[in-house]
């Protein structure tokens, strides 16, 4: 693969997913695609991703290597109502900061429960580390923050989508990345030769192959991803005419 000076210079981003949940299979993330695409959008290059339990230093020590290496960090999960919803602590610790109960966020919880109906658990959920702004949540009162190049959101995928859009507005955006993509019945070695040739000579392109398996039959699918989308174009014509000659209906996307 090849990327372009555009690209590499492009805000970079990082997602730290945290929860026993998602290590453990019961729970299914989403969220790493939705936060993909809208990045990728707004031209913020996503460069890594993990997934860590909850445990309080292996939060910490994710968080601090990635905000050190990326424009910006999101994470998602751990900041409910229950005891093991540790991550604002845990983020606390990363930053060396105390963990207080927010007035702001107190105040919107109290209008969405009612003073009456705001339980202990309830009220963990208004708990950010000292410093901390907090992220919108217009679906359940209860605010994500964001300290320096870190934003902490929900696990839940509707509020974490929520969050996600009133914060990316505020973010640095590069050009918008671009993709197009050619798949067929060939298997990715048959075109790997020629395949290197068109990427040698489109160097500001990200050219990849993703192979596949249909109906017991291989095929490829051929991405092209870029900010220059005459290239583009002119790249994916080129793929699609290798792909033909092994595919007479290559799929088009």
């Amino acid at each position: 693969m090849n990327e372009s000076n555009s690209v590499l210079t492009a805000p970079t981003a990082a997602v730290l997913i945290i929860g026993n949940e998602i290590l453990s299979g019961r729970t299914q993330d989403i969220n790493l695609n939705y936060i993909a695409k809208k990045l990728t959008t707004n031209g913020v290059r996503l460069a890594e991703a993990r997934i860590v339990p909850d445990i309080t230093n292996e939060i910490v020590s994710a968080v601090n290597a990635l905000r050190q290496r990326y424009t910006y960090i999101f994470t998602t999960g751990g900041i409910g109502p229950t005891h093991d919803d540790i991550t604002a602590d845990s983020i606390g610790a990363a930053f060396g900061l105390p963990v207080i109960e927010h007035p702001a966020a107190r105040a919107l919880l109290e209008k969405y429960y009612t003073k009456e109906n705001l339980t202990p658990a309830r009220l963990r959920m208004t708990r950010v580390p000292e410093t901390a702004a907090l992220i919108d949540n217009p679906l359940s009162a209860a605010p994500g923050f964001q300290i320096e190049n870190v934003y902490v959101m929900a696990g839940v995928p509707a509020i974490m989508q929520a969050m996600l859009d009133s914060v990316v507005a505020k973010l640095r955006h590069g050009p918008a990345i671009h993709s197009l993509s050619v798949s067929g019945y060939v298997a990715e070695s048959v075109v790997a030769a020629e395949l290197a040739e068109i990427a040698a000579r489109y160097p500001q392109l990200d050219i990849g192959s993703y192979p596949w398996v249909k109906n017991a039959r291989y095929g490829t699918a051929l991405v092209t991803r870029g900010t220059d989308a005459a290239a583009i174009r002119a790249a994916t014509a080129e793929i699609h005419a290798l792909v033909i000659k092994h595919d007479p209906h290559p799929e088009m996307g």
